[in-house]
């Protein structure tokens, strides 16, 4: 029956590229073919699951000598699920929020590069020939250049564009010497497990460098906060919903194709406690409520890598039961991040458009004038911060239950289980008090200006992107069971070890959560119900001041000074502080900023280095043929000393 997939599949593609030329002068008719696109990719993606079968297609003509190869798996399906659903509410948002009324000339050319980008993921999701899905990954990534830098009569919006398709080609060319190795060693470009070749174990380090820039995991992340922050809302939702994934993606892939070195998971487990613990860490230390989103998406991505890294550790002990936990949890988890991060995206776009800013400390007491968008923003803010009874909670207690699970046996791997339980513990602490601060200093509270006091709500095909994804977050949180097969599903196809029993504890926690969901709703009806009528407006208590003003509430850096003070040594926050010296001082300032401290004290020193080496190499084309013939010559005794001391060693 896996017939029906290749029309589904070529239906959407067609749609896709229709839609791309639609987007020119059509706008609304590229709504409805990016739609009906997604919605058969979609259709595919469910097939393959649901179904228990996997699609492939080789083509009967060759491109430079190689025929296109396409695989549709239990992988590849449980991602392209997910692209789908982001995707279909980001083309939804985006008739509103960036239309052509507004933006007449970058409007098109979003609508195009959306399509193209689109493709470009589903092309590498569904490619098993390496030169097409290198093809794809760079469709993918010059496609998103272009999104990024929608608005490119802003300078910081080009330089976070140029940064981002740099990081992105450095990552294409690891990937690039990745899958020529591959190939020199397995004689063909197609792609597939190669387990039985235990030369090639040092490639996953290559996979991992490749793709690990892709998915932002610390400190690999440079390009992600000003990438993420700069471009389009909804294309920053589609960024960190979808494309980190697809990075993660790879990992995933190649993690159980390849042979792995006896300390792959734990070195992915390290890094996901570094990315979980410094990602949400310099998130604190934000004041821009994009750049604080961004942040929160490598906090993520360390969350979901701690799952996949003690599920690969699992792996090498015959992939017992609480391996499969955390290796299911890490897999909800990319499905989760995507849904929620996409929604608070989607919210923080809502208010960028209509207050004009993402400076939180400008901003406050939005709820009343945008209920819609503040009660969803706080939806997603409850399960990021991975709380009952939403879907943030679900993967993060898989996670935890794997890590409890193993650090009671007597065995080496008990202190490292206990150790990554109480890591994500901490994370998940700091990203509470890191959106107590988001949602009350931009949410509650009085205006801070005169934006944030005139501010509006968006529009119905805003909020019914919104709600799409907020309905989905809150249907896995209170039906986890409905999600278990699918995850057994794709673990099996990562490793057949994977068994598709329904742990009874996901059982009673689905439960728990239908009634806690219950009792939440019956009490929010019961206060509007009973109280709303009695409550006595007033204002707050003033201190001891005369009147108080806005500017006596808590901004973002005020908030969070006494957590981020415990990361100082990390962020290396700056700050500008003028002090009053007199009884009634006319102005005084404090303002702190925490800047990207990998990029400025890491990766910028040792660009410069490489700036001052190639303008010396600059010096030595003079023209002169001599000098060329010396410097030959000199190569030569330096190649020629060179061998000969290795051959006498």
């Amino acid at each position: 029956m896996y017939e029906i997939i290749t029309p589904i599949l070529l239906l959407s593609f067609l749609c896709a590229m229709i839609g791309s030329l639609a987007a020119i002068t059509l706008p609304r008719v590229w709504t409805i073919l990016t739609l009906i696109a997604l919605m058969s990719a979609f259709g595919a993606g469910c097939f393959v699951l649901f179904t228990h079968t996997s699609w492939q297609w080789e083509s009967s003509f060759s491109l430079s000598e190689t025929p296109v190869f396409l695989q549709l798996d239990a992988l590849s399906s449980f991602f392209l699920l997910l692209l789908a659903v982001v995707a279909i509410a980001g083309t939804i948002y985006a008739r509103s929020y960036w239309p052509d009324s507004r933006y007449p000339h970058s409007s098109v050319q979003g609508r195009l590069w959306w399509n193209l980008m689109l493709t470009g993921m589903v092309l590498v999701l569904i490619a098993s020939n390496g030169l097409y899905f290198l093809l794809g990954w760079e469709l993918f990534a010059v496609s998103a250049f272009f999104l990024i830098t929608l608005d490119s009569h802003n300078p910081q919006v080009r330089n976070a564009g140029w940064l981002y398709l740099a990081a992105s080609h450095a990552g294409t060319i690891v990937l690039f010497a990745f899958f020529t190795t591959l190939a020199v060693h397995t004689g063909s470009w197609e792609l597939g497990p190669v387990t039985h070749l235990p030369e090639l174990k040092p490639l996953f380090w290559l996979a991992l460098l490749g793709f690990g820039i892709k998915a932002g995991i610390f400190p690999l992340h440079i390009w992600l906060p000003s990438a993420h922050a700069n471009a389009p809302s909804h294309v920053s939702a589609l960024l960190s919903g979808v494309a980190l994934k697809i990075g993660m993606y790879g990992i995933i892939r190649f993690s159980g194709w390849l042979p792995l070195p006896t300390l792959a998971g734990w070195v992915l487990a390290g890094a996901g406690c570094t990315s979980a613990v410094l990602g949400v860490a310099f998130a604190l230390g934000q004041h821009d409520l994009k750049r604080l989103l961004a942040y929160h998406s490598v906090e993520n991505i360390g969350i979901i890598l701690m799952g996949l890294g003690f599920g690969i550790v699992a792996l090498e002990h015959g992939l017992p039961y609480w391996g499969i936990l955390a290796l299911a949890g890490g897999l909800l988890h990319i499905w989760n991040h995507g849904l929620f991060k996409a929604l608070l995206f989607f919210g923080a776009g809502a208010v960028l458009q209509t207050t004009k800013t993402r400076e939180m400390s400008t901003l406050g007491g939005l709820w009343r004038c945008m209920p819609w968008t503040a009660g969803l923003f706080a939806l997603g803010s409850l399960a990021i911060c991975g709380l009952p009874p939403l879907n943030g909670f679900v993967s993060e207690w898989l996670i935890y239950s794997g890590l409890l699970t193993a650090s009671t046996l007597v065995t080496p791997l008990s202190l490292g289980a206990a150790t990554i339980a109480v890591l994500l513990s901490i994370t998940s602490a700091l990203a509470l008090a890191c959106f107590i601060k988001v949602c009350g200093v931009v949410f509650l509270g009085a205006p801070r200006s005169r934006q944030a006091e005139n501010a509006k709500e968006c529009d119905w095909n805003m909020r019914t992107a919104m709600l799409v994804l907020a309905g989905a977050c809150v249907t896995i949180g209170l039906l986890p069971t409905l999600v278990w097969p699918v995850l057994m599903r794709v673990a099996s196809t990562w490793s057949p070890s994977a068994l598709p029993n329904i742990p009874p504890a996901l059982i009673s926690l689905g439960n728990a959560h239908l009634l806690l969901a219950v009792l939440g709703v019956v009490t929010v009806l019961g206060m509007l119900v009973f109280v709303r009528n009695k409550i006595h407006r007033a204002p707050t208590w003033d201190c001891g001041y005369v009147r108080p003003t806005p500017r006596m509430q808590y901004t973002a850096g005020s908030f969070a000074g006494i957590i981020t003070a415990w990361f100082s040594s990390i962020l290396r926050p700056v700050t500008y502080q003028l002090r009053p010296t007199t009884f009634f001082p006319v102005k005084a300032t404090d303002i702190s900023h925490t800047p990207e401290t990998v990029l400025k004290y890491l990766i910028q020193p040792v660009g410069r280095v490489f700036i001052v080496l190639g303008d010396l190499a600059t010096s030595f084309q003079h023209g002169r043929i001599q000098s060329y013939i010396l410097y030959l010559f000199m190569a030569l005794l330096v190649l020629v000393g060179a061998v000969t001391m290795v051959h006498l060693w």
